[in-house]
């Protein structure tokens, strides 16, 4: 890279905005030819000299006009750049100040300079607020990439690549270096496939089925009717003002026993029995003076009383006993106090999949209302990440669970106000909330192939960094463009690697090893049926 910095890999023919151009250097010698080659690959930072500064930008492609076969060394290659920022002073040993934006304009014929170690060293300086190191620059892996804490999760960020380009990991980077730095977060994890458990050791709390404690009178009305109404929208439209009336009777006996007097809605997290739900719908099932119109009532009382008896909804449908343990589910939820343990990881591969959804969207809820409700002098700062996020915040407002969907659309909105931050990971950042994607100041954008993706992500990408959409199909595992307020600039990056003790489980199953060896045996097979029918 030194020895890169001193060689003239091109001058400039055209500056139009932020965009120039350059015609590239052509040297016999094949060593110089080479270092030309390697200064101006895509993504590449290099150096334009002006008589009042350094400017900087990040080549975008190299075209070259009415090209011969075979390619001639002499012929005319052409090097777009997108500028980046300058530096208006240098001292004698060569330091100086890189800022962003471009104040001096590179003139016709202007020197293009390959960028040394020592300048990326500068221009990719450690910042002066808090931040953590995550990578390396791919320019110069010797170059390490630091990324903002405060504006990573302070304005919300998002992971978006292909299954198989290394999100997990890139998450499980992100969060143990900065537990590293700051040991009593409050980080609260969607992992709908299991792959999170091993990835922070001790640091985690896991939440599964087995342990899992959210009541049912934690709904508000609108997860409470997903889960004990009919799903058919007719029933529903029915079914819907009865069990309202139900649920308000039920947290007013509730309260009398009790002693409170306080005022309440039907969304308010107040304890209520089951069994008084279904007393006040067979009471008002009694007045009805035609035989026909019960039936909605019954299918209320058949939802939960079939909800009461299955196992797998035991952790919210469960017993005679009530009691107001609102606190001790926050306190595990949020990790409040952390005691050593700063992220909470949901496995919500084990929860039925009619229930999800309402899962979900009573977690976001919670987090935000909690924030809400504890004002912004005392508000406890929490990262929500959301594994899969085009499932639970769809682009298309007929898919997915609506109150999930605007769970999360709050909190990208308004959460931080409340000190509630965004985190999305997706495969698929065409099929999430535009407006909800907009909300996230950071973008770690990894390999995307597919067209409709790569088009969508040009909609929130800087201009000074649409260059390196060319450079998305070809990305390696764990490579990311890192753009927003989170980095200092536009970046190309490498991930560190993950320790395998310590890596997400999200590979795939390898034919190529599941299909020779040992073979299983019928004690496999009964081992699952047996899981399957216990739903462990």
């Amino acid at each position: 890279m030194e020895q890169q910095s001193s060689l003239e890999i091109g001058q400039v023919i055209s500056v139009a905005g932020s965009k120039v151009a350059g015609v590239m250097a052509s040297y016999k010698e094949a060593e110089k030819a080479e270092h030309v080659s390697r200064a101006t690959q895509v993504g590449a930072i290099v150096t334009i000299i002006t008589p009042l500064s350094l400017v900087f930008g990040m080549i975008a492609s190299i075209t070259t006009k009415n090209p011969s076969y075979p390619l001639s060394a002499d012929e005319s290659r052409i090097i777009e750049i997108d500028l980046l920022g300058e530096a208006l002073k240098q001292d004698a040993e060569g330091h100086f100040i890189f800022q962003r934006g471009v104040s001096v304009y590179p003139g016709l014929g202007a020197s293009i300079r390959a960028t040394s170690s020592k300048d990326l060293a500068q221009i990719y300086a450690q910042p002066s607020t808090p931040c953590i190191k995550v990578g390396s620059l791919r320019q110069d892996p010797s170059q390490a990439a630091f990324v903002k804490v405060d504006e990573l999760i302070g304005q919300h960020f998002a992971i978006l690549g292909n299954s198989g380009t290394g999100k997990s990991c890139a998450i499980a980077v992100l969060l143990r270096s900065i537990f590293k730095n700051y040991p009593n977060g409050h980080v609260v994890l969607l992992d709908p496939h299991d792959e999170y458990t091993q990835a922070f050791g001790d640091q985690a709390e896991v939440i599964s089925p087995e342990n899992l404690h959210l009541p049912y009178w934690l709904l508000n009305f609108e997860e409470a009717t997903e889960a004990l109404c009919s799903q058919e929208p007719g029933g529903r439209e029915v079914e819907a003002p009865i069990l309202k009336a139900a649920i308000l009777a039920a947290k007013q006996a509730y309260l009398a026993s009790s002693g409170g007097r306080a005022p309440f809605t039907v969304d308010t997290p107040i304890p209520y029995r089951l069994f008084k739900v279904i007393e006040h719908i067979k009471a008002e099932m009694g007045r009805l003076n035609r035989p026909e119109k019960v039936q909605p009532y019954l299918r209320i009382i058949s939802r939960i009383e079939s909800l009461d008896r299955d196992s797998r909804f035991s952790f919210m449908f469960s017993g005679l006993h009530v009691q107001d343990n609102m606190g001790e589910v926050l306190s595990q939820i949020l990790r409040v106090p952390v005691n050593d343990k700063p992220i909470t990881i949901f496995r919500l591969a084990g929860l039925p999949s009619e229930i999800v959804d309402v899962v979900v969207s009573l977690l976001c809820r919670l987090i935000f209302d909690f924030a809400l409700w504890g004002g912004k002098d005392q508000s406890v700062p929490i990262l929500l990440v959301c594994e899969e996020a085009h499932r639970y915040a769809p682009r298309d407002r007929e898919l997915g669970f609506a109150p999930t969907r605007r769970s999360i659309a709050r909190i990208a909105k308004e959460g931080r106000k409340y000190g509630v931050s965004l985190g999305l990971v997706t495969q698929r950042p065409s099929e999430v909330s535009e407006s909800i994607l907009s909300q996230c100041n950071t973008l770690f954008i990894m390999r995307l192939s597919n067209e409709r993706d790569q088009r969508f992500v040009t909609h929130v990408l800087p201009e000074s960094a649409t260059g390196l959409l060319r450079a998305l199909p070809v990305l390696r595992s764990q490579e990311a463009i890192a753009v927003g307020e989170g980095v200092s600039l536009p970046m190309l990056i490498s991930f560190d690697e993950v320790a395998d003790g310590s890596r997400p489980r999200s590979d795939t199953k390898r034919v190529s090893t599941g299909w020779q060896g040992v073979q299983p045996q019928r004690e496999v097979l009964d081992r699952t049926i047996e899981r399957w029918r216990l739903q462990e």
